[in-house]
């Protein structure tokens, strides 16, 4: 039997407490490996699709998952470990600003690759470093309270990482679309071989100098250049020019060591005429040996300013 309600003005709930929404949005943890493992299966299933078919359709999917897979995982990693309170939009606005860079310098920079040399690979490092750190300045101009060495680790990394995905999408896309024949397993090799090494470049790089920039920034939120910052912008952009020369060192060794003539003009053309199978190997080896001294460098470099920073002074 139901009652009907009392006469009168009827009531207002009033709700009980609430809790606060949090700052920013929540991100369950092992989302890097789910992320990972998803994007795993679908480059290989785009992959099986476009060799199977040989059509042209699945190539922008494929290129652009083997472009943001690595460093979004990497990305989300760090987001996890280490940056929970610097907060989503930070992370996002970095990794999206040096994504934009990334395309821009790819366009750009393109055209001098054609003829490289030694001083044109470390102009094009100081140009890309200076300009990724004036994407972390930009993307934290509006967050005074983001400072110190583990922000701009995190951050820079975002930044470098974002450069690093769409200058690959980039260049993947150039080289498949620009002929009329699409070389796939080259372009696959091209994509599996720069998602590797994503994040000892561009990344590793913009987060030792975003480190050094942070650390020195004001408590008020202004942004400083003293000597380290500018000597951990030279110190990584010199790194980034051995990491782009490698090729051309490694054939000037196997020129030096076969006692053939060693001039500029071949580190210029980028190849050797009618290699033997020894210098074939030999420029494998000291290619390898070149990628992987820059990446210990600048490994080494990073690990040495997390280890000073290990009790996260300084940090939101």
């Amino acid at each position: 039997m139901s009652h009907s309600p009392p006469p009168g003005r009827p009531k207002a709930r009033i709700p009980g407490p609430q809790q606060p929404l949090p700052p920013y949005p929540r991100i369950g943890a092992g989302l890097w490996r789910r992320c990972l493992h998803a994007g795993l299966v679908l480059w290989a299933l785009a992959a099986v699709t476009a060799y199977v078919t040989r059509s042209p359709a699945p190539l922008p999917a494929l290129i652009l998952l083997s472009g943001l897979l690595a460093p979004v995982v990497f990305v989300l990693w760090a987001y996890e470990r280490h940056g929970r309170d610097l907060g989503v939009s930070a992370v996002l606005g970095c990794f999206l600003a040096g994504g934009v860079l990334g395309v821009l310098g790819a366009s750009l920079t393109e055209p001098y690759l054609l003829h490289p040399s030694l001083e044109m690979f470390l102009g094009a490092g100081l140009a890309e470093e200076a300009a990724k750190l004036g994407a972390l300045v930009f993307a934290l101009r509006r967050m005074p309270g983001i400072r110190g060495t583990r922000a701009g680790l995190v951050l820079g990394g975002a930044v470098g990482f974002g450069f690093a995905a769409l200058e690959s999408c980039g260049y993947a896309f150039t080289a498949a679309f620009s002929t009329g024949v699409t070389d796939l397993r080259a372009l696959l090799e091209t994509e599996i071989l720069r998602g590797l090494l994503a994040p000892f470049g561009q990344a590793l790089w913009t987060a030792i100098a975003g480190g050094v920039l942070l650390s020195c920034r004001h408590p008020a939120g202004r942004f400083r250049f003293p000597p380290p910052v500018l000597a951990a912008w030279f110190g990584v952009a010199l790194l980034h020019a051995l990491w782009d020369s490698t090729h051309g060192i490694a054939l000037w060794l196997v020129a030096r060591t076969a006692g053939a003539g060693v001039g500029r003009e071949l580190f210029a053309q980028g190849y050797l005429v009618q290699p033997s199978a020894a210098q074939q190997h030999l420029f494998a080896l000291f290619s390898v040996a070149g990628l992987a001294l820059t990446a210990l460098s600048g490994t080494v470099w990073l690990r040495s300013l997390a280890y000073r920073a290990r009790l996260w002074r300084n940090t939101p």
